[in-house]
């Protein structure tokens, strides 16, 4: 995960060469060049670290996996424990005892 200093250093780094790019550029240009660049580089620091957490590699700028756990959702049903004989098991009633009192076990 990134920490603080590393988080402020890129955003003030981020932000001398904006304003460099201001004064560079005449001034419509030079307005879109600095907000793109405090759009982009965010989203592409954002996508950097999920990579490096183990997140879903081809998934635009980071937004799917590693939100929830890794692997969680691809193809796993939920089990649930009943509260009565705390027996885990799949669907709705509880197949050893009948019961319809369950809890969601993951």
């Amino acid at each position: 995960m990134m920490n603080y200093k590393g988080y402020l250093i890129f955003l003030f780094a981020s932000l001398a060469v904006s304003i460099g790019l201001q004064l560079v550029l005449p001034f419509p240009y030079g307005l879109g060049a600095a907000l793109a660049i405090f759009i982009v580089f965010p989203l592409l620091l954002r996508k950097r670290y999920m990579t490096r957490m183990g997140g879903s590699r081809g998934s635009g700028f980071g937004f799917g996996g590693g939100l929830f756990g890794k692997g969680q959702g691809q193809g796993t049903s939920v089990r649930y424990a009943c509260l009565t004989c705390n027996h885990r098991f799949k669907g709705g009633d509880c197949p050893r005892c009948g019961s319809k009192m369950k809890r969601a076990d993951f």
